[in-house]
């Protein structure tokens, strides 16, 4: 048993090179979460709905069987993976791992849905269905490389967001100052302020709420400039995140040799 168990994690898991059996699994369910996310997308056109209702309603079907299939079938063999060894703690521990929980949330609507006899609820948990897209993540090393790289950089994402609340706070506080009186309906307090804060910082621009006066302007102005700056520090982060994570991949698999024996350096 221990050895079927043991196969089965490796098939479920993403495919090594030369698992054939692992990469034609990993090719199903990648080809299965596209069909099952573009039927969630077209099955909101009332018209396709009507003249493929049924076709929708098979794949349905038979991509909610795979996954739930898939769900229990990691369930069962997550043990053979030393991290998950415990019969129960371990498959608890996977059960909340994220991954693990997305898997539940793809097939969860639809048991839910027979609990419920409101049509917009029903409605509403069949668009969770586009949450499929997502467990792509599993067989993306793109997807998973960026995962590693948001957690290794977590700490300076983390006070990115800290310093952009700040200004977030800050300006629309100084805005409210500028603005209250010339704007009372508009800029009436420092919370409705902060929606002029927001897209300003974001560098949207709505212009459905923009500053009057003199000092709003220049508020404005210094604002709109240091948007720019604070929402490029989160790409910035990230790209230098993904290039140290090449350049230890590149050293990796060519690490230096040394220039007079031709041994490698360690």
């Amino acid at each position: 048993m221990e050895p079927i168990r043991t196969r089965l994690w490796q098939i479920l898991e993403p495919a090594k090179q030369g698992d054939l059996a692992s990469a034609i699994c990993d090719a199903v369910i990648f080809t299965l979460i596209a069909c099952n996310v573009v039927a969630a997308v077209f099955g909101t056109v009332e018209t396709i709905e009507r003249a493929w209702s049924r076709q929708l309603e098979l794949i349905e079907a038979v991509s909610l069987t795979i996954f739930t299939v898939e769900y229990l079938a990691r369930l069962w063999s997550c043990v053979a993976d030393p991290r998950y060894a415990a019969p129960v703690t371990g498959r608890v521990r996977f059960a909340l791992t994220p991954l693990a929980v997305l898997d539940l949330l793809v097939i969860l609507p639809f048991y839910v849905s027979f609990l419920t006899i409101d049509l917009r609820v029903l409605r509403v948990l069949r668009l969770l269905r586009v949450l499929r897209l997502a467990k792509l993540a599993r067989y993306n090393r793109a997807a998973l490389a960026l995962a590693e790289v948001v957690r290794d950089k977590r700490a300076e994402l983390v006070s990115t967001f800290v310093i952009v609340a700040i200004m977030l706070l800050i300006s629309a506080s100084l805005m409210y100052s500028a603005e209250h009186e010339a704007q009372p309906d508009k800029f009436s307090d420092i919370p409705a302020a902060m929606w002029w804060a927001v897209v300003t910082l974001a560098t949207v621009g709505y212009g459905d709420v923009y500053p009057v006066t003199p000092a709003g302007k220049v508020i404005g102005a210094i604002v709109s400039v240091l948007g720019i700056g604070m929402f490029a520090l989160p790409a910035g982060i990230l790209g230098a995140g993904f290039s140290e994570r090449l350049s230890k991949e590149q050293r990796n698999r060519h690490p230096p040799v040394c220039p007079h024996c031709g041994k490698p350096l360690h």
